[in-house]
């Protein structure tokens, strides 16, 4: 590799000539890239007069979190590792969206780096050019034009990408993510421009190690994967779902604060039983049937190892969007193995078991007490289940199966019942209790008066008026869960659970809704969002080098984001607090986390941070530009 005279920076370290500390190869990094040295455990930087006031003295970005430059100390590995990089100036530098500023070079960065003549000769502050993105928009009407337009900038431009998230993250959640995410993956063919991530195929069977390692950053931490059969309730869109995987991690960069360069999405297409799809001209994954038996498990057994031998024991694989049939079963064959996560199982039970334990404070009453009734019992369902089960245990000397007594589900067939036994699903059965078959939802009501009413049904409009005042007449502050995605699938409105409660709801749902005003009170409905939970969770393992993911852990995640959720919260309606303050929130969860696995010997980052929510907020990924010598 040649040096590139005017480059950023250009360097070769070969790990049999040099055996570099971690904090000797960030500090001769940092001295080639930026002006700037990095505490090697709290990553606090040292800035020279270079640097602006507003830099030196921190930069608080997106509720709270001090910019401290040293979020990179927190994901590289403390082993040396090799690495090669290099980057070049000119058009190469203004082409390469990890170190692109666009117009907010100044004039001797253009000079240094051979940029002269190649830029306007305008300059933008990042704050401006926020402000510009924001414009461009908000001036389209249609939510897919929105999407294109702001993953069209993370192709030219990475920290400015996540700014504009970071400091708009209310308003940019709905496009980047649920529910317009959706959409995006059903028009992916159409829309597709740049690649992102990684798709590896059946054709890649026995070289998946080898497709890796084409991957360009070595020292990745979280991985995103999906095979694309079930994305959100959308079913299977095959190669399309990578629209998933990017948009998540992109969330565990902004709201969570993980580096982005240590993030990777992963496709595994195995074919698609999508017909529309296999005759799409435009489709851009394998035209074939689904890989199902030994052929599937033989891929993901080769695909988890190969994951293992490229980036360690400690990079964090979360499954995302597999079907009910592979999820459990995956999750549960790596769990012991691997640092594995499964959103749509567990992701989703961590921040419903939050919103619950947060509308209980409103309440007054222990989740002990409470009875549970679910409309739909697959894997987002029952995962849910086991977590909440999991902390009534925890909260008393409730045994597990005592506790899941009080959990009821309600399926296509009914309530699940013992009678049912023989043709439930595996993962339905220990929900089975002893009662008289229920064929609807409202009979299943009536018969077990619930305090708390959840849907993961995947079907729109399915608590009708007649459940929701049903549910009311039995409690005074009935807890309704709407969560189905995207929001023609959400079971009811915040408007009219809200309105055919009389305002006594404590609503959530899956997809954001409007604030609701009824009889001059305006209710405020809570988003029992993911975002609030994954992101927080993965910073967390990463700060402290877990190599395990252990229910309690899990358990520490939703009770650190209920406790951020105050009274003035409860009393707008709210049973989680602020995207605005999201985060401050991902910061607290993330410390929760660590602490929870420092506490059950999973953690490797040693010694333990004296202050971890001071070490977690230290440790987030800053969007703001560097200045390059």
């Amino acid at each position: 590799m040649l040096w590139k005279p005017g480059g950023v920076y250009s360097s070769v370290v070969k790990a049999a000539s040099y055996r570099a500390t971690p904090t000797r190869r960030r500090a001769r990094l940092n001295n080639l890239l930026y002006n700037n040295s990095v505490h090697p455990i709290m990553g606090s930087s040292v800035l020279d007069k270079e640097y602006s006031s507003e830099q030196k003295e921190g930069v608080s970005v997106g509720g709270g979190v001090q910019d401290t430059f040293g979020e990179d100390s927190a994901t590289e590995d403390q082993l040396f590792t090799p690495w090669n990089r290099s980057i070049a100036s000119g058009l190469e530098l203004l082409r390469n969206p990890q170190y692109n500023k666009g117009l907010a070079f100044s004039q001797r960065e253009r000079e240094n780096h051979y940029l002269l003549g190649l830029l306007p000769p305008a300059q933008l502050t990042q704050e401006l050019q926020v402000e510009k993105i924001m414009n461009n928009i908000r001036s389209y009407s249609d939510a897919i034009q929105k999407y294109i337009a702001i993953m069209g900038l993370q192709e030219r431009n990475t920290r400015l990408f996540f700014r504009v998230l970071i400091e708009n993250v209310e308003e940019m959640l709905p496009i980047v993510y649920t529910p317009t995410v959706g959409e995006a993956c059903q028009k992916y063919g159409s829309i597709f421009q740049h690649p992102h991530g990684l798709y590896i195929s059946l054709k890649e069977r026995s070289k998946v190690l080898d497709v890796l390692k084409n991957w360009p950053e070595k020292l990745v931490s979280v991985i995103v994967v999906t095979d694309g059969e079930r994305i959100l309730g959308l079913g299977d869109l095959g190669c399309q779902g990578m629209g998933i995987p990017v948009g998540k991690l992109a969330l565990y960069t902004a709201i969570g604060g993980v580096r982005d360069s240590a993030c990777l999405p992963i496709t595994l297409d195995v074919g698609t039983n999508n017909e529309d799809l296999l005759k799409d001209k435009f489709y851009t994954g394998l035209r074939q049937k689904r890989a199902t038996g030994k052929e599937y498990d033989d891929f993901l057994n080769e695909f988890m190892w190969a994951v293992k031998q490229a980036y360690g024991e400690k990079v964090l694989v979360q499954f995302e969007d597999f079907a009910n049939h592979n999820a459990f079963k995956l999750l549960e064959r790596y769990q012991k193995t691997h640092l594995v996560f499964n959103d749509d199982i567990q992701g989703t039970s961590v921040v419903i078991l939050g919103g619950i334990l947060a509308a209980l404070k409103s309440t007054g009453e222990n989740i002990r007490d409470q009875t549970f009734l679910f409309f739909g019992a697959g894997e987002a369902g029952t995962g849910i289940a086991e977590l909440i089960a999991l902390e009534m245990t925890k909260q008393s000397n409730t045994s597990f199966e005592e506790a899941k007594k009080n959990i009821w589900m309600v399926d296509s067939k009914g309530l699940v019942v013992k009678s049912r036994l023989e043709s439930l699903q595996p993962f339905k059965k220990s929900f089975a209790h002893e009662h008289e078959e229920c064929h609807d939802l409202l009979s299943a009501i009536e018969a077990l008066r619930p305090t708390i009413l959840i849907g993961t049904s995947g079907h729109g409009s399915t608590f009708t008026k007649e459940v929701i005042e049903t549910m009311a007449s039995y409690n005074k502050r009935p807890i309704i869960m709407a969560l189905s995605n995207p929001t023609s699938k959400s079971e009811c409105t915040a408007e009219e659970a809200y309105r055919w409660s009389e305002g006594r709801a404590l609503f959530a749902s899956g997809s954001p809704f409007a604030p609701v005003t009824l009889s001059g009170k305006t209710f405020i409905p809570g988003q029992g969002n993911n975002a609030y939970i994954f992101p927080g969770i993965g910073h967390g393992v990463v700060i402290c080098g877990a190599i395990r993911m252990h229910n309690d852990m899990l358990l520490a995640a939703a009770e650190g984001l209920a406790g951020q959720v105050t009274q003035e919260h409860l009393d707008e309606g709210l049973i989680y607090p602020p995207f605005k303050k999201i985060r401050k929130v991902s910061a607290n969860i993330s410390a929760a986390v660590a602490e929870k696995a420092y506490e059950l010997g999973l953690a490797t980052r040693l010694p333990k941070p004296k202050n971890l929510l001071t070490y977690a907020e230290s440790c987030m990924y800053s969007p703001l530009y560097r200045q390059y010598r």
